[in-house]
């Protein structure tokens, strides 16, 4: 599966239908009148925010949508018919920006929420508008109204409660097997994970919500090494971090350094990162030495520490307890303002 979280798009609204010129006389009326009907409007481009789509791929392929135009008026002041809307289905959390402007015209981040982005052109009046029988106007049918025509970017900042954050090899994908029923690819390399990967978490007794695996983060990842800074965007939508750190330092790294780079890295990306929660995870204490690691490292970091083990399945359940403790007191998430 491709991850496509930004993309382009050509929307053109439906032109509105041309008024129609005619006129009748009927046996008892002595003089024609006009009885031109009016255009149709034409159909409104709309974007839907749906649940069951996670990637900007379709609009990968294809990049230019136009809604249908509106029918012509007819004689015996019949209106056109109204072009049909075109509705284009995107992920939750789909942030829509005129490119040319670079204004941001709607934030999507409600399930079911729906905008206009190009609206519909007006039908065109036809000549015997506003007349009867008895009054023949001298208006003139007129052509209908261009639709709407936008160049649109559209960019995705998936919306999960928790974000799971830290260096390759971690443990960030299985610590999401783990707890939920998504399926990421796991394995001892580093960039297992291609793109993120939201799953649904049950905290028995108490409820749910939803984590996501944020993959590609190195040093420099601010600066577009690894995956980090294609990635970087969604941790913005979580509403706290749970920070993963390989506590047995299986590939080398010292826990220590790793949890203040990560932080760093997060600090260059944005400014409102840092002041986001942070529940620290020390991970693989299943392994040799890792209990004799973790006691420097919580003096080293001067906060909470929860100790598990993804192998084995050890803290996870204090874990979940403490992060969805910790979601209770958080705000949700807010669009982001929109402006023209």
């Amino acid at each position: 599966m491709w991850f496509v979280d930004r993309a382009q798009m050509t929307a053109k609204a439906g032109d509105g239908g041309r008024g129609c010129s005619s006129y009748a006389q009927p046996p008892y009326i002595r003089y024609p009148y006009p009885d031109g009907g009016d255009g149709g409007d034409g159909g409104n481009v709309i974007l839907l925010a749906d649940p069951n789509i996670a990637t900007l791929l379709d609009f990968h392929f294809r990049h230019e949508f136009k809604a249908a135009r509106g029918g012509h008026g007819g004689s015996n002041t019949k209106t056109g018919k109204r072009g049909d809307d075109l509705i284009i289905r995107v992920p939750v959390g789909t942030v829509i920006q005129d490119t040319e402007t670079g204004g941001i015209l709607r934030d999507l981040a409600h399930a079911g929420e729906q905008v206009i982005i190009a609206k519909g052109g007006r039908g065109g009046l036809g000549n015997g508008t506003g007349t009867t029988s008895r009054h023949a106007s001298e208006q003139e049918a007129a052509p209908g109204h261009p639709g709407e025509h936008r160049l649109l970017t559209l960019e995705l900042k998936l919306i999960a409660d928790a974000g799971i954050v830290g260096f390759p090899n971690a443990g960030k994908s299985s610590l999401l097997a783990q707890i939920s029923t998504a399926r990421p690819k796991v394995g001892a390399y580093p960039f297992t994970t291609r793109y993120p990967v939201l799953g649904v978490v049950q905290v028995e007794g108490r409820g749910s919500f939803v984590a996501c695996d944020i993959p590609g983060l190195i040093e420099g990842a601010h600066e577009g090494r690894g995956l980090g800074i294609q990635f970087l965007r969604h941790i913005e939508r979580t509403r706290l971090l749970v920070h993963l750190v390989d506590v047995a330092a299986v590939d080398g790294r010292d826990p220590i350094e790793a949890f203040r780079q990560l932080n760093l890295e997060l600090a260059a990306y944005s400014d409102a990162l840092p002041s986001k929660p942070q529940v620290l995870v020390a991970n693989k204490m299943d392994l040799p030495d890792a209990r004799r690691y973790l006691k420097d490292f919580e003096r080293a970091v001067q906060q909470p520490v929860w100790p598990i083990s993804c192998a084995t399945g050890a803290g996870i359940p204090a874990l979940l307890n403490a992060v969805w403790a910790q979601l209770q007191t958080l705000p949700t998430i807010e669009p982001m303002r929109q402006h023209e």
